[in-house]
């Protein structure tokens, strides 16, 4: 499927996941943000760059590890990305959804 985004023509899955992350950029990013109803502060960025990270060095995303290995503790995440913050954050950081989310 293809979506507008940023004034770009993006490849996403049926769930709004981007399928290429090489399309992804900040602005992108942050208008995927927009469209769950973040505005991103330094320290939404520093949890995007942490999951994009761990997405390029193959590294299994939890909630738990983020807690753990993460710039935020779990419960900073939660409130960075309300309902479902794993899901939002992988969504807006570009990459695919985690295994460990429904």
């Amino acid at each position: 499927m293809k979506k507008e985004i940023a004034g770009a023509s993006l490849d996403v899955n049926e769930e709004g996941y981007l399928t290429d992350f090489a399309q992804w950029n900040r602005e992108i990013g942050t208008e995927l943000a927009k469209e769950e109803g973040i505005e991103l502060t330094d320290d939404h960025w520093q949890v995007l760059t942490f999951l994009q990270e761990s997405f390029n060095h193959s590294e299994p995303l939890s909630i738990r590890g983020i807690g753990k290995r993460g710039p935020v503790s779990i419960k900073q995440f939660y409130e960075l990305f309300p309902e479902g913050p794993l899901k939002k954050a992988s969504k807006i950081a570009g990459i695919p959804k985690p295994s460990s989310c429904i």
